[in-house]
C-alpha cells in the first residue's frame, strides 16, 4: 500500500504517546489505591468485583480508532486495474516553413490544423489520439490520450520551423504507438497514423524507410495533401517556390494500405478509423481508499462507545 500524503502518518506517533499515557495513568492510580486499601483481604470482601480486563477494552478500541483515522487522513492509495480503449490514431502535422505558404487559404498550416481539429473532434471518444509535430526532426507533442481536448490545444498551439522530415514523423508515430502500453510489444493495440504536409521530404530518414517501419508493424499511415504547385513562401525578401508534393504522400500512403487525400476535411477523414477495430487492455492505476479506513475507524468508534456505556456507564 502507497500513500498521497505519507508525511501525516507521523501522527502515529501522537497516538503512541497517548497509548504510553494511558499505561501510565494506570500504574499511578493502581498505587494510590493500593496505599490506600493496605487491607487487602478486607478489601476483596468490601469492594464489588470490576469489570477486570474489560475496562481496559474500550480504551483500546479508542486507540485503534485513531490509529484508523490517522492513516485515512494519510490518503492510502491502493493499484487497481481499469479497463481502457486501446485503439490508438496519431496525427503526425508537418510545421515546416513551407506550411506557411498562402496558396491554401488562409495558409497551408491553418489549413491542416484547421482539417486535423476536425478529424480530432469527429473521433469516438474512446479512441486514443496522439499528435506528433514535425518540421527537420519530429517529436511527440501529446501522447496517446483519450482527452481529445487536449490535442486539440496541441494542434492549435504548433509553430512552424526548418526543413521536413516526414519520415521521422512515422518513426515518431510509431514509437509512441509501440509504447502505447505493457502489452504493446506482444500485442500492438489497432492503430492508425494521419499524416498531414506538403509533400516534400528535405531532412531525417526517408518516407520510404518509415513506409517499411509502417508495413512491418501492421500500421496504415493516410496522408493529406496541402498546397499547390504554385506555392510560394518569402524568405529574406525573396519568394521561394515550395510547390506540393503530392505523389510521395500518395506513395506513402498506398505502400502501408492507407488512404491518400487532397485538402480533406473532417468527415471524409471518417473513413480513416471505420475500419480500425478495437481492444480493450488494461491499465494499473492508484486509487484512494481512505473511505474503508475511515468506515473502519467509525466502526470502532462506536464499538467503543458501546463497550464504555456497558461496562462503565460512561462514554470514553
Amino acid at each position: 500500500m502507497s500513500f498521497f500524503a505519507p508525511d501525516r502518518l507521523w501522527l502515529l506517533a501522537a497516538v503512541a504517546g497517548l497509548a504510553g499515557l494511558y499505561v501510565v495513568t494506570l500504574r499511578r492510580n493502581r498505587k494510590r489505591y493500593g496505599v490506600r486499601f493496605s487491607n487487602v483481604a478486607l478489601l476483596d470482601k468490601v469492594a464489588p468485583r470490576g469489570p477486570g480486563w474489560r475496562r481496559h477494552l474500550p480504551a483500546a478500541v479508542f486507540l485503534v480508532m485513531l490509529s484508523v483515522l490517522v492513516v485515512a487522513f494519510a490518503r492510502p492509495a491502493a493499484h487497481a486495474k481499469v479497463p481502457r480503449e486501446r485503439a490508438t490514431v496519431m496525427i503526425a502535422l508537418d510545421v515546416s516553413n513551407s506550411m506557411s505558404a498562402t496558396d491554401v487559404d488562409p495558409t497551408r498550416l491553418e489549413a491542416a490544423k484547421q482539417g486535423a481539429v476536425a478529424f480530432v473532434d469527429r473521433l469516438p471518444v474512446r479512441f486514443n489520439v496522439g499528435l506528433v509535430a514535425f518540421d527537420g526532426s519530429a517529436s511527440v507533442v501529446v501522447a496517446p490520450t483519450t482527452d481529445h481536448q487536449t490535442v486539440d490545444n496541441g494542434i492549435r498551439g504548433l509553430q512552424t520551423g526548418p526543413a521536413t522530415a516526414i519520415g521521422e514523423a512515422v518513426f515518431s508515430s510509431l514509437e509512441a504507438i509501440a509504447s502505447f502500453d505493457q502489452q504493446a510489444d506482444t500485442n500492438p493495440p489497432p492503430a492508425r497514423i494521419v499524416l498531414l504536409s506538403d509533400g516534400a521530404n528535405t531532412a531525417g530518414r526517408s518516407p520510404e524507410q518509415a513506409a517499411e517501419a509502417a508495413v512491418a508493424a501492421h500500421i496504415a499511415v493516410s496522408t493529406i495533401a496541402y498546397g499547390t504547385p504554385e506555392g510560394t513562401v518569402e524568405v529574406n525578401g525573396q519568394l521561394i517556390p515550395v510547390p506540393v508534393d503530392g505523389p510521395a504522400l500518395e506513395r506513402l500512403a498506398k505502400t502501408t494500405n492507407g488512404a491518400y487525400y487532397e485538402a480533406a476535411s473532417g468527415e471524409e477523414l471518417q473513413k480513416v478509423y471505420q475500419d480500425i477495430g478495437s481492444s480493450v487492455g488494461f491499465r494499473t492505476i492508484r486509487r484512494e481508499v481512505s473511505v474503508w479506513f475511515i468506515g473502519f475507524g467509525l466502526v470502532a468508534a462506536f464499538s467503543a462507545a458501546v463497550a464504555s456505556l456497558v461496562w462503565s456507564s460512561r462514554l470514553p
